[in-house]
């Protein structure tokens, strides 16, 4: 049976809340980014926003972090408005089974990224806003979006991350420099990485991710019935693929356990999706060994055994 009353969902909150605080093993923060690498690894949030508009937040819910990969989810949104189906002649709709900043499969592909969600094709999808826009403008069209699904103008882009990812991303400059051999990318590799390090670095709170994922729950609508922020055909696309593609080579593992589509970052964010019933943000800084926040996973793991949420489940 499926739970949709507030009141318990507030006590499955603050039980899987209780249940993190307690875990010892809480895996590595991303080191490999300078900025990431200063965060508290015993943080933990988690956020349900649900039909009604209210948000049920339990533990670091308040407490902004860098959304790193999950922006992707917002980037592709944008990216699809914008450009509509042409988009998938530059990047694939494919799980990759290798990690997200893998070049192998790239050159074996001739520099046609699997999916929009490894970096590879997140940065082929950045390329793509970037055909009708300047690295600014494009940026604040990201960004202007997320604010808008979240309803909030307090959402920024954090220029410390930013800076961090720049000096530290040399496998992304490798990554967009074979894409351009390929033609797969059309902009000087460096304007596009530019806006694709500042868009990662959105930083927002977990309340504020749950919000921002409520078109992917209520298709396309911010509310069931709502004002729509894009159509339903583009927002069961993207949820297949974050089903699919969302959690890199650990995202069949993901589907197993949770049953939910889900978004990944290395900043610890998951933005998962409960089809018609919630929203949901879950942070935790520290990730397992495909780069995956470890306690998310398993809190989302948990809100799913609990609640009955999962798409393979009869409504």
């Amino acid at each position: 049976m499926s739970v949709s009353d507030p009141e318990r969902l507030r006590e499955i909150v603050g039980e899987i809340c209780d249940h993190m605080a307690r875990e010892t093993e809480r895996g590595q923060v991303a080191d490999y980014i300078p900025e990431l690498a200063k965060v508290d690894a015993n943080r933990f949030a988690l956020a349900l926003a649900l039909p009604s508009g209210e948000v049920i937040g339990g533990g670091d819910a308040d407490t902004r972090f860098s959304i790193q990969s999950v922006s992707k989810v917002f980037a592709l949104a944008v990216a699809l408005g914008r450009i509509g189906d042409q988009l998938w002649t530059r990047v694939g709709r494919e799980p990759s089974g290798d990690p997200f900043n893998s070049i192998v499969q790239l050159e074996h592909e001739r520099g046609l990224p699997r999916n929009p969600f490894i970096n590879a094709g997140a940065i082929a999808v950045t390329d793509a806003i970037l055909s009708r826009s300047e690295p600014r403008e494009a940026l604040g069209q990201i960004l202007q979006f997320v604010r808008f699904l979240a309803d909030d103008d307090d959402i920024a882009i954090d220029p410390g991350v930013a800076a961090s990812e720049t000096v530290s991303g040399w496998r992304n400059a490798a990554l967009a420099n074979f894409m351009r051999d390929f033609g797969t990318i059309e902009r000087h590799p460096e304007k596009v990485l530019g806006t694709y390090f500042h868009q990662c670095a959105i930083a927002m709170t977990p309340r504020q991710l749950a919000l921002a994922g409520r078109f992917l729950a209520f298709d396309g609508a911010l509310t069931p019935g709502g004002a729509r922020a894009i159509a339903p055909r583009m927002a069961r696309q993207i949820n297949a693929l974050m089903l699919t593609c969302g959690h890199y080579d650990g995202s069949g593992e993901f589907a197993f356990r949770v049953g939910l589509p889900g978004k990944s970052g290395v900043g610890g964010g998951i933005l998962a999706v409960a089809p018609g019933r919630a929203s949901i943000g879950a942070w935790s800084p520290g990730l397992n060994a495909v780069g995956n926040s470890q306690l998310a996973s398993m809190a989302l793991e948990m809100l799913a055994d609990r609640t009955g949420w999962s798409v393979f489940a009869p409504k």
